[in-house]
C-alpha cells in the first residue's frame, strides 16, 4: 500500500520534521560535494548572533541575506574569497538551535545543514551575542566542534552595544575562558560586523590557527620534551609498577597527532595526559586547535 502514515499540523508545523526525516531516508545518496579551492572555514553560532552580516563585512558586499530576524539564512552558502595570498572558502550556516525546539521542518534541516558544514570544515569561526554572552546553546556548539577537532576562534560581535571601561575585555575574555574551560586554546576576537571594527583580525586569527594546524615538530625535539616533561613531574605509578614512557612521534596533521610509546598505557591518569597536552601547547603553540594524544604500548610500535 502507500506505507505508514504520518501526523502533521501544516498549519502549526507540527510532525514536519518527522515527515521530513522520513523523506530524507527514501532519498538517493546525494553527489559528492564539489572540491573548493583552499581550507573550508564554516561561520557558526545560534541565530541572529550576526553570521551573514560578518560575511559581508569580510567580503564588503551583499553576498548574503542580512537580516534581524533569527533563521534568515536557512542553507549554508559557500563564498570563496583570497585573503592575505591564501585562497579560502566561507561557509555562512544557518543558526544552529536546539534540536527539541526546532517546529518547522526548514528549520531542523538548517540545523543538520550547520552540523554537516562543521564536520566539513577545516576550521570554524564561532560567533558570540557580546550582549547575551554564552548560553547553554553556544557550549553545545562550541562542545560539537571540539568533539569534532576542528580549529576554532571565538568571535564576540556586536561589541559596540557594550558599556566599556578599561577593564571589560579582559574582564569578558576572563568570562569566557570559564564558559569554555574544555577548549582554553581557542583565541578570542571582539568585534562589531556591523561597524566593521576589528573584522581584519577574524580571517588574521583564522590564517593563524591554519598554520598551527598543520605545524611539525621535529621528532628530536619532541623526546628532548618528552624526557625533560617527565623529569620535571614523574608520571604517577602504581605500586611496585612504575610507568615508562620510552619515545614519542608525531603521526599526524589537522588536528596535530602525537603518539607516546610507554610500557603500560592503562596506568596513565588523565590528569597525567592533560599535563603532557599543557606542556606541549606551552613547548610548540598550536593556539587555536585540539591536539590528540595517544599513548600505546611499545609492542603497538610500528
Amino acid at each position: 500500500g502507500l506505507g505508514e502514515p504520518i501526523a502533521i499540523s501544516a498549519y502549526h508545523g507540527g510532525g514536519t520534521g518527522d515527515m521530513l526525516d522520513r523523506v530524507v531516508e527514501q532519498l538517493p545518496e546525494s553527489e559528492e560535494e564539489e572540491e573548493t579551492e583552499g581550507p573550508r572555514i564554516a561561520i557558526v553560532g545560534r541565530p541572529n548572533v550576526g553570521k551573514s552580516r560578518l560575511l559581508n563585512a569580510i567580503l564588503g558586499q551583499e553576498r548574503a541575506i542580512v537580516s534581524d530576524v533569527p533563521g534568515t539564512t536557512r542553507d549554508s552558502l559557500n563564498t570563496e574569497v583570497t585573503w592575505a595570498g591564501q585562497p579560502l572558502t566561507l561557509v555562512d550556516t544557518a543558526g544552529i538551535r536546539r534540536r527539541g525546539r526546532v517546529e518547522f521542518g526548514i528549520e531542523h534541516f538548517s540545523v543538520i545543514r550547520s552540523m554537516r558544514a562543521i564536520d566539513r570544515a577545516d576550521m570554524v569561526l564561532f560567533l558570540i551575542d557580546a550582549v547575551e554572552g554564552f548560553t547553554a546553546q553556544d557550549l553545545h556548539i562550541a562542545g560539537y566542534v571540539e568533539e569534532q577537532k576542528k580549529g576554532m576562534v571565538v568571535v564576540v560581535n556586536k561589541w559596540d552595544l557594550i558599556e566599556k571601561d578599561t577593564h571589560t575585555m579582559d574582564d569578558y575574555r576572563e568570562k569566557a575562558r570559564e564558559a569554555l574551560d574544555f577548549m582554553p586554546y581557542a583565541p578570542i576576537v571582539f568585534i562589531s560586523a556591523k561597524l566593521g571594527q576589528r573584522v581584519n583580525q577574524v580571517l588574521d586569527t583564522a590564517l593563524q590557527v591554519m598554520g598551527e594546524r598543520e605545524k611539525r615538530v621535529p621528532t628530536s625535539a619532541l623526546n628532548r620534551f618528552m624526557k625533560e616533561a617527565i623529569a620535571s613531574h614523574p608520571p604517577p605509578s602504581k605500586p611496585g609498577k612504575w610507568l615508562k614512557f620510552y619515545y614519542a612521534t608525531q603521526a599526524d596533521v589537522s588536528p596535530p597527532t602525537f603518539v607516546f610509546f610507554c610500557n603500560d598505557p592503562k596506568q596513565l591518569h588523565f590528569s597525567y595526559r592533560r599535563y603532557i597536552e599543557n606542556g606541549l601547547r606551552d613547548q610548540f603553540g598550536f593556539a587555536g586547535t585540539p591536539v590528540r594524544l595517544s599513548f600505546r604500548s611499545r609492542e603497538d610500535a610500528p
